[in-house]
């Protein structure tokens, strides 16, 4: 009887050479992370009014603060946050014809008069008050009726997400699992500089899809590649291991974000790790299931014996015979071969609206941090640290209950949480945050369930393929994520929870609709 690959893994898993690459390929998470959702610290819009040449000229001479500049020339107005100050017009007058004072920055003759005096748009620029952080936004003015080009930002990475995922998934099913992940951190390290040095807007929207269709490939690859040289029985664990690495990456984002307040130097700091994952070459294999399902017996023995004797093993004589169980006719991927049987159509189908909704939710909550105020470096770790237990909670649970009662209950916490979150006043502060995070907790444990199941139901000639289509839809939803977010929360902050919440339940009644019990079993 011939050995199967599932010896490969099942008889050397987690010995000396699995536990290095499963470690070293963990890594890969923690940069993916800073470029999914770095937009909020690169993107971060800071309190912002209309310059005016005049004003700026009494404040010069005065030593004034941006703050008592503002309160003593920029109207107030209704927003949905409240009575806040005019961001997008100024008052249209000669504030050297006034009596504004030095000695008076908060004259009341001029309080009195600032809801009658006409008004005008931002003509010559606006004031920030970062406090020396600089966004993109602040470089190119991305603010008012421009707002929308930061949602463009990072639509744009999900652009290169949805090409890159398919274009690498193809390449990595039919050239070999290595060879794409190096050639694509080649191109990540040089689309990444490309980024930090844009010299205008355009550019930067460009290079930015050229980034993105690198990183998100990547990390697929190496997602596919670790669960394929380990035993079946611990694909779950290091699928959620390697996962878990992103929410490692989570809380390490905003530590770099306080002490690199420079959009273009934290992009250069998320490209190093790029670069340093070309000399994976000399430590990482070819997956031997690839090799076998391209018929490649020759090198696959080579890479199982080097395993065996790294590991100080003895493969047995009828290892020569090397053959993989899922392997069929089929040698090279097609695209059509996600849909070739009715279970791989309903399996493609429901995953694909699976990966929609976990990424509009999960990336919308994330983003939402950004526009909340307060301290957004501790609200993002706190945030981070939220989504920690949602690998040890899958990790506890699909082996003893399965797969789809721990997905639905993730989903329904998440839902319910954002629903209640929307209606919990502003006054509620510490209540509010901890619904928020118990949402977040739950989405996180979706997502990161949706990966790993979606590798278990593909064989190996078309599994690479079949999770980089399917994650096509997560990139769909990354491209609709911040216009959902930003655009809908200048009507009313709360109205994205309500959306959020709506198609997490949508999405848990396509699960028990149209998932059998067993499936994924």
């Amino acid at each position: 009887m011939p050995v199967s690959t599932l010896h490969i893994g099942g008889q050397f898993v987690f010995f000396p050479l699995q536990m290095r690459i499963v470690s070293i390929f963990c890594l890969v998470s923690i940069p993916f992370s800073f470029v999914y959702v770095g937009i909020v610290f690169q993107g971060f819009t800071p309190e912002h009014w209309c310059r005016d040449p005049a004003v700026s000229g009494i404040r010069e001479r005065c030593s004034w603060s941006l703050q008592d500049a503002r309160r003593a020339t920029v109207p107030l107005m209704n927003s949905s946050v409240g009575v806040t100050y005019n961001q997008c017009q100024r008052l249209d007058m000669d504030w050297n014809a006034t009596g504004l004072t030095c000695d008076n920055p908060e004259s009341e003759l001029i309080q009195a008069q600032l809801s009658t005096l006409p008004m005008t748009g931002c003509t010559d620029g606006w004031e920030y008050d970062y406090e020396g952080r600089q966004s993109f936004v602040t470089e190119f003015d991305l603010v008012c009726a421009d707002a929308w080009y930061v949602d463009m930002f990072q639509a744009m990475l999900s652009v290169g997400f949805l090409v890159g995922s398919i274009a690498i998934g193809y390449l990595a099913d039919k050239y070999g699992r290595m060879k794409s992940f190096l050639m694509t951190n080649f191109f990540i390290g040089v689309a990444g500089i490309l980024v930090a040095t844009a010299p205008n807007y355009i550019a930067l929207l460009v290079f930015r899809v050229l980034f993105g269709f690198g990183v998100k490939g990547g990390w697929m690859v190496g997602y596919v590649l670790i669960t394929e040289l380990v035993g079946v029985e611990y694909r779950r664990t290091v699928g959620v291991t390697y996962q878990m690495f992103f929410s490692l990456g989570i809380l390490i984002l905003p530590l770099l974000a306080y002490f690199i307040p420079n959009w273009r130097w934290l992009q250069v700091v998320f490209t190093i790790p790029y670069i340093c994952f070309l000399t994976y070459y000399w430590f990482i294999p070819e997956s031997p299931r690839w090799l076998l399902s391209q018929n490649k017996r020759n090198e696959a023995l080579e890479i199982t014996k080097a395993i065996a004797k790294e590991n100080k093993k003895t493969l047995s004589k009828n290892t020569e015979t090397l053959t993989d169980e899922n392997t069929d006719s089929i040698s090279t991927a097609s695209f059509m071969d996600l849909f070739k049987t009715s279970k791989l159509r309903k399996f493609t189908f429901i995953l694909s609206f699976n990966w929609f909704t976990s990424a509009v939710v999960y990336q919308g909550l994330i983003m939402r941090l950004g526009i909340l105020g307060g301290n957004v470096y501790v609200d993002f770790l706190i945030s981070g640290i939220v989504e920690l237990p949602a690998a040890f909670l899958i990790l506890l649970t699909i082996e003893r209950i399965g797969r789809r009662l721990p997905f639905a209950a993730a989903n329904i916490v998440a839902g319910a949480a954002c629903l209640i979150t929307a209606f919990i006043p502003d006054s509620m502060f510490w209540l509010k945050s901890a619904v928020a995070c118990v949402g977040r907790l739950g989405i996180t444990m979706a997502f990161e369930m949706v990966v790993f199941v979606n590798t278990e139901l593909y064989p190996t000639v078309i599994r690479n393929l079949g999770v980089s289509v399917c994650s096509t839809l997560c990139d769909i939803g990354g491209i609709i994520a911040p216009f959902l977010l930003y655009r809908l929360a200048v009507i009313w902050l709360e109205l994205p929870l309500i959306i959020f919440g709506t198609k997490t339940e949508h999405k848990l009644c396509c699960l028990y609709c149209q998932m059998s019990p067993n499936v994924p079993n």
